[in-house]
């Protein structure tokens, strides 16, 4: 196996790639090419609306962010690590469907959630109405956690986000070598000291990436926030940008929540590199059947069972209740052409970033020189940044580009061009890549990694060319690898707000900005309809990722 990797590197390395890596290195920089500009701002003069903000307000986004972070961090390991070493390493009461089911909170953004709870716990919801029904009590008689507020926004992440550190560490889980937990018990270590000496350490860098990306979706929320009007930088980049009219103000602000960001991702990266841990061979033994009874038994049931009321079927069944008292019609015209939008985004926007992803994965694959794997790296730093960030640095630029262009005509040919690419489809569809690349590029580079160099050789020595390799022999094998990554971007982009609604053509409307907007105007029956979609079409990755995390080991 070895002779067969190094004759492929040969192979790849005297094969005339430079067109494809030329193509690969520009589309890197075009998605880098927003980060940059987001960074660059810090260094401009500071304006009277910065000035305004720094002075008053910013303070408060820094405070308010930090806490959000540190509320999610700390609720989705708590929920999220004990919850994937229960249901990989012991048998209790409903074990198998919480393997799944402790992932369907994904399928709800956290704006949703806030939704839903928020016609649930509020002062005219219905459990507040039914406490003062069943007491009598009025309305300053009694003490309720108030769920607009910091606190409130923090749990509907957690809620939400949890799966992310859930799966990830559920994956790590299940590869851990039988044989060290063997050791662990023989040397006198017990389910909790084989769980913490052993297990903890070794699955830590995917906790560590659990958490970030957790914490990466965090930075990036703005529906929720907005909802329960908690300030952070997410909503103080939209009101900078919209309600003041400052660009440069919300570009500044962008550009401090990048540093966040950047941190964040150097942070998780440092720790992956100092806990890394080799797969043994006993990787396709069978886990131990560590059966739970009694009390401890129940107690597994009710720690896995809770997340997923509270964060799935309680908000799914309040969401249904208040979609068919004072929901919309979703076969209505106006809901047809929001989610007819929708699906043209997510689809667009789905199969251009698995297009570009194939692009970098395949030219890194020919040429696995530095150039090619720095240019996927910064291709993959978009994920980490929020959306309201990669439209600030997108909108900038190319509004400046159009005034001239706009300005110049004018004086040339005395012919108004107007705004030709802020406020389109096509640079909307461009932020989408950046931020979901790192999805796709990841998955496409999986399912390519798995084809073996003597495929290629085959068919190099039967006259294909590198453009004929990818077409006839790659397209067909990552077919399932393409369909899984085009999936989850699909529904990354249907649930993506603060970027579709910073950056959406005029009068064009998701089902996300309807929800949104209802939401906004204290309509939250009518937000119902357009939140329950939203979710329908989130659980299918979802499914599809528990099943194939539970693939991977044998006999699991």
């Amino acid at each position: 196996m070895a002779d067969l990797s190094n004759i492929g590197r040969r192979w790849s390395r005297a094969t005339p790639i430079n067109g494809m890596s030329a193509a690969a290195l520009l589309v890197a920089a075009l998605i880098a090419a927003p980060v940059l500009a987001v960074g660059l701002t810090i260094f401009q003069p500071a304006g009277e609306t910065w000035d305004m903000l720094s002075s008053t307000v910013l303070p408060r986004y820094v405070g308010n962010t930090l806490m959000l972070g540190l509320i999610v961090a700390v609720g989705s390991m708590a929920i999220g690590v004990p919850a994937a070493w229960l249901v990989t390493m012991y048998r209790f009461p409903g074990r198998r469907v919480f393997e799944w089911a402790l992932a369907l909170p994904m399928a709800f953004p956290a704006y949703v959630l806030a939704y839903a709870y928020t016609d649930l716990l509020d002062h005219p919801g219905i459990v507040q109405t039914t406490l003062r029904d069943v007491t009598g009590w009025g309305p300053r008689d009694y003490w309720f956690p108030e769920i607009r507020s910091l606190e409130g926004a923090g749990a509907m992440m957690v809620l939400v986000l949890y799966p992310y550190v859930y799966l990830l560490s559920r994956a790590a889980f299940i590869h851990q070598s039988v044989r060290a937990l063997d050791v662990a018990r023989t040397l006198g270590c017990g389910p909790f000291g084989a769980f913490f000496r052993v297990g903890l350490p070794m699955a830590r860098p995917a906790i560590a990436t659990g958490v970030a990306l957790a914490l990466m979706e965090t930075l990036a929320d703005f529906g929720t926030v907005a909802h329960f009007s908690v300030q952070t930088f997410a909503t103080g980049i939209y009101r900078a940008w919209f309600s003041m009219g400052d660009r440069i103000a919300a570009a500044q602000l962008a550009g401090y929540l990048l540093t966040f960001v950047l941190v964040l991702v150097a942070l998780e990266r440092t720790q992956r590199r100092a806990a890394r841990f080799q797969t043994t061979r006993d990787v396709f033994q069978s886990l131990p059947e560590n059966r739970l009874t009694g009390w401890a038994a129940w107690g597994a049931t009710a720690l896995c069972g809770l997340p997923v009321l509270f964060g799935f079927f309680l908000p799914l069944i309040a969401l249904s209740y208040m979609s068919m008292v004072g929901g919309h019609s979703f076969f209505g015209p106006r809901y047809i052409g929001f989610a007819i939008n929708s699906f043209v985004l997510a689809g667009l926007g789905a199969a251009l970033t698995v297009a570009l992803a194939v692009l970098l994965a395949y030219a890194e694959r020919l040429s696995p020189g530095k150039l090619t794997r720095a240019a996927n790296t910064f291709a993959s730093l978009g994920y980490a940044i929020p959306g309201s960030v990669i439209a600030v640095g997108l909108l900038i630029p190319l509004a400046a580009f159009d005034n001239w262009l706009d300005a110049w005509m004018r004086s040339a040919f005395g012919v108004s061009t107007g705004l030709l690419l802020t406020g389109s489809i096509a640079v909307l569809l461009m932020a989408y890549v950046v931020r979901f690349m790192s999805v796709a590029l990841q998955t496409v580079e999986a399912a390519m990694g798995k084809i073996t160099p003597s495929m290629e050789q085959a068919s190099r020595s039967l006259g294909e060319d590198a453009r004929g390799t990818l077409i006839r022999v790659h397209a067909p094998l990552l077919r399932g690898g393409l369909l899984t990554a085009a999936l989850i971007v699909f529904v990354d982009v249907m649930k993506e707000l603060p970027a579709t609604l910073i950056m959406r053509p005029f009068n064009f409307d998701t089902l996300a900005i309807q929800a949104y907007r209802l939401a906004s105007d204290e309509r939250l029956y009518q937000a119902s309809t357009p939140s329950l979609a939203i979710m329908a079409v989130g659980l299918i990755p979802v499914l599809l990722l528990t099943r194939e995390i539970r693939r991977s080991r044998p006999g699991s």
